[in-house]
């Protein structure tokens, strides 16, 4: 009898394993990358549509995070409106390091509206990876 019992419960096991594996390959992907350049974002919105496509109804979140010494080109229309544009298209959500604006002497108040801005662009990328992102850095 007991061992009945514990085959059964070891097939429960084994089985319920397997359907949570399966559950899990049909979860939403997020997606994190960090960068230091403006001009970088042209890729990785090329890459971020290209994800979307693949992941179908399974394409959640996908942040980018600007830092660094050239962040303050956030704040310069002719650089970055064009990827603030493309970026809402593909529902990807654009942020800027709270550290580095004040570093480099960044005007919050200039920083597109559209942006997100986080008060430590790296523990924010950290974060996003523990609650299982995939994430870049560039």
């Amino acid at each position: 009898m007991r061992m009945k019992f514990i085959l059964y419960m070891a097939s429960v096991l084994l089985f319920s394993g397997i359907s949570l594996s399966s559950v899990q390959a049909q979860e939403q992907q997020h997606y994190v990358i960090l960068t230091k350049k403006v001009a970088q974002l042209q890729p990785i919105l090329l890459a971020a549509e290209e994800l979307k496509k693949e992941d179908g109804t399974y394409f959640g979140n996908f942040e980018v995070i600007i830092c660094g010494q050239l962040i303050g080109e956030i704040t310069e229309p002719a650089k970055i409106d064009k990827f603030i544009s493309k970026a809402e298209s593909l529902g990807v959500t654009l942020v800027a390091c709270g550290f580095s604006l004040n570093k480099f002497n960044v005007n919050r108040a200039e920083v597109p509206k559209q942006m997100k801005i986080v008060e430590n662009g790296i523990l924010y990328n950290l974060q996003l990876q523990k609650k299982g992102y995939h994430s870049l850095g560039l």
